[in-house]
């Protein structure tokens, strides 16, 4: 599809298209005042920024969950507490060995 063609045709119908008297004068203009007036519902736009960046974080969450579990059985059948436990005294043995 060609738009400049495309643009080109709706233009020449728009034109050909006689004014319709069905908007008043300037609708847009009164529109767009009025909604300039209205005060601004910062309130609002904050709820809705934190409901979709919620929505986003559950599912990284839980494409994260489902990688975790999907990797852990793909690699060795580690006990995972043997190796909680030797990571955490890992720590406290090389402070014992320096005093």
């Amino acid at each position: 599809m060609n738009l400049d063609t495309l643009q080109t045709k709706l233009i020449a119908v728009a034109r050909a298209t006689p004014p319709n008297d069905r908007v008043p004068y300037a609708f847009e203009k009164r529109v767009m005042a009025h909604l300039m007036g209205r005060p601004v519902d910062s309130l609002g736009a904050w709820s809705t920024a934190l409901w979709r960046a919620a929505v986003s974080c559950v599912a990284i969450v839980l494409l994260s969950g489902a990688w975790s579990l999907w990797s852990s059985h793909q690699q060795s059948k580690a006990d995972f507490s043997q190796e909680f436990e030797t990571a955490v005294f890992a720590s406290a043995g090389s402070v014992d060995d320096a005093q």
